[in-house]
């Protein structure tokens, strides 16, 4: 604790230091006392670089606003002075907190623009980012040939320094490693390089064939300006830019700009209560699908929890810190309850354990709730009315299976949201390409019932949308597939879809575009534990890393027989916590709260791509005005305050090192005003 704490006060006594040399520094003319207006918005300049596209996407996923300079554009403004810099109602005004270059110098040492861009920063104190550049003094490094080294980075650990952790990526536990994903394709290229006077190395590793460490992110002091150098190229999607995307951010803005991010996993686990159906390994299909020919499910064993399945997932729970959300069908449990003696173990157990487990409504018996199926067909259409118009269920056919399941949930107690809904195959909602519109009567149906936050396939419709009064909420499916309960099972199906035909597989990967095959087929012993576990693991954390709210979903069937989901959340889990330093704490958040998150998010991207949010730091006070109503998420150091009319309140709450909210302007007042420390 002693050192968490020692961490935030370095920060916040750095931030307050660049504060003071920003309220200090002038713009030519300026009278000395007069601290300048420093606007909380970042200049990109981009020449279509993977790295400079990754670091816009951490700004705009961040909630940053920024403007671009686009180098391959002809008609793109010149970075003058002007551009920069001008006088608001008296005041110098920097238009820019901070600057992203594609390196140190991309419009040519002694040329006008970065003659005007260095001058810029100097006056203002404004940093700026060097997203990929090579080792050589004039970014603060030796050459590689003094003592360095340049190569592949591919599987290669680096650390995180001493600086580094006391500063701006002190939320990371020190060492991480780059990924390694094909040993035929070169993924990451580096300078390793050693510092000079006046650079600061924050992430290092020790030189290859050499002896000692070198810098490969780290901040150059000179001529009265700061460079964060990053020494190797990288894209948005490798884990190593994730990992150091926030401290990128953070220095750039220096602790203090619009937008927030947290890293959250959550995980549903649907049809809980329903038994899944089973991967028949002779035929390639799912006998009772209407598409697994020769098979009509009859006499086949379905998958379904027992209750020493459910005591293990609630004991699991205690011993990994972490919720599942249990999306229930109470109806096919009544019906195996039914046609099983009248009892069941499973849900007696399940029951026992409730308040261990987030619950949300998956309806009552997991009917498809869009159009009638025709089955009759391969692929299924949809059933036509006399007139030749779709056939679809019921209003109150839909509201009965909402209502009933509810209705269930609360006689027996369950901590249910009822504004929260999941419906069976993500049905009633578009499903392409035989229903390309939602049920007309699903939106009256989610009114009738009050729910407000209803499921969708991120694969298929990864943007938030509006279903009458309801909003969806993406989920992730994971690629543990909801027919198979042991590990043999899953990769026999995993070979079928990954593998080619001459491999014996469905060929499927060789006619999708955005799929490739298996270089040979899984081994069915030891395939699901040595290749789709960690392959899983990494999609999923690559989510969280990325701050995506989302969450991901598996099925019952998945905690049963040989539980093949726990290894994918355990690896999950276990990495991040190896990565990150316990002040930033990997958030389990419920359906609804996802829902809000990603519907602010989508709030606060309409306001400032329609230039309503206008923000601003002159000293340390931090101005913010955004249409009414709003949500402002910022990020500020440990100690801001929110004034209010009468006093301040503490600003948010801590994460990472720094605190950060959604929040509004207080009682009265028109603008968002910040006190930081």
């Amino acid at each position: 604790m002693a050192q968490r704490a020692r961490r935030w006060r370095n920060t916040a006594a750095a931030v307050t230091a660049a504060g003071m040399i920003t309220a200090g520094a002038m713009a030519p003319g300026a009278a000395a006392a007069e601290a300048p207006r420093i606007d909380l918005k970042v200049l990109v300049v981009d020449n279509g670089d993977s790295s400079v596209r990754a670091v816009t996407a951490q700004l705009k996923s961040t909630g940053v606003p920024y403007t671009t300079v686009d180098l391959n554009d002809a008609d793109r403004p010149k970075i003058t002075e002007s551009f920069l810099s001008d006088t608001v109602d008296g005041r110098p005004r920097a238009k820019y907190q901070g600057v992203v270059l594609p390196n140190e110098s991309p419009f040519g040492a002694g040329s006008a623009e970065q003659t005007a861009l260095e001058t810029y920063e100097r006056t203002y104190g404004i940093p700026q980012v060097d997203a990929y550049t090579w080792a050589h003094p004039e970014v603060g490094l030796d050459y590689t040939s003094e003592g360095g080294w340049a190569g592949t980075l591919d599987g290669r650990e680096a650390s995180v320094t001493a600086a580094g952790k006391a500063g701006w990526f002190g939320y990371l536990d020190g060492a991480f490693r780059f990924e390694d994903n094909s040993a035929s394709v070169q993924e990451s290229y580096g300078y390793v390089a050693r510092p000079r006077a006046g650079f600061t190395s924050y992430v290092d590793t020790p030189v290859p064939g050499g002896t000692g460490r070198g810098s490969l992110v780290g901040e150059y002091a000179h001529d009265g300006r700061r460079e964060l150098v990053v020494t190797f190229a990288y894209n948005g999607n490798q884990q190593q830019f994730r990992l150091l995307a926030r401290g990128i951010v953070e220095w750039l803005t220096q602790g203090v700009h619009l937008g927030r991010t947290r890293n959250s996993f959550a995980v549903h686990i649907d049809d809980v209560f329903a038994p899944d159906s089973r991967w028949d390994t002779e035929r390639d299909c799912t006998p009772g699908d209407f598409d697994c020919a020769g098979g009509d499910g009859e006499g086949t064993t379905p998958i379904r929890m027992t209750a020493d399945d459910a005591a293990h997932a609630a004991q699991w729970q205690r011993e990994h810190g972490f919720t599942m959300d249990m999306v229930y069908n109470a109806g096919s449990g009544e019906e195996w309850k039914t046609e099983h003696g009248g009892t069941d173990a499973l849900t007696d157990r399940l029951l026992a354990d409730k308040a261990q487990y987030r619950w949300v409504n998956h309806t009552y018996t997991h009917p498809f709730l869009g159009c009638v199926q025709d089955t009759s067909t391969v692929p299924w259409s949809c059933a036509k009315n006399a007139d030749g118009s779709t056939k679809y269920m019921s209003r109150a056919e839909i509201a009965a299976q909402i209502r009933d399941n509810h209705a269930w949930a609360v006689n027996k107690g369950l901590p249910v949201d009822r504004t929260e809904l999941v419906t069976g195959e993500h049905s009633g909602l578009k499903t392409l390409p035989q229903q390309p519109a939602d049920n007309p009567n699903l939106a009256g149906a989610l009114a009738d019932t009050g729910v407000k936050w209803v499921a969708s396939d991120n694969s298929r419709e990864p943007e938030q949308r509006a279903i009458g009064n309801a909003l969806t909420v993406p989920r992730h499916p994971m690629n543990v597939y909801y027919n198979v309960g042991t590990a043999a099972e899953m990769a026999d199906e995993y070979n079928w879809v990954y593998t080619s035909r001459a491999d014996g597989g469905s060929g499927v990967c060789e006619d999708n575009p955005t799929s490739t095959c298996l270089d040979e087929p899984l081994d069915p012993a030891t395939g699901y534990a040595e290749h789709i576990v960690p392959q899983e693991a990494r999609t999923a954390l690559g989510h969280v890393l990325a701050g995506d709210p989302r969450p991901h979903y598996a099925h019952q069937s998945n905690l049963a027989e040989d539980r093949l989901l726990y290894p994918v959340m355990e690896k999950v889990l276990d990495d991040y916590r190896a990565l990150f330093a316990d002040n930033t704490p990997l958030e389990n958040p419920r359906h609804s709260a996802i829902g809000t998150e990603v519907q602010r998010r989508a709030a606060w991207q309409t306001a400032l791509a329609n230039g309503r949010v206008t923000a601003y730091r002159i000293g340390n006070t931090v101005t913010v005005t955004a249409p009414s109503g709003t949500q402002i998420p910022v990020t500020a150091p440990d100690g801001t305050q929110k004034q209010l009319l009468l006093g301040t309140s503490a600003f948010g709450t801590p994460y990472a090192g720094s605190r950060s909210a959604w929040t509004t302007p207080a009682a009265l007042q028109s603008a968002l005003t910040l006190k930081l420390p």
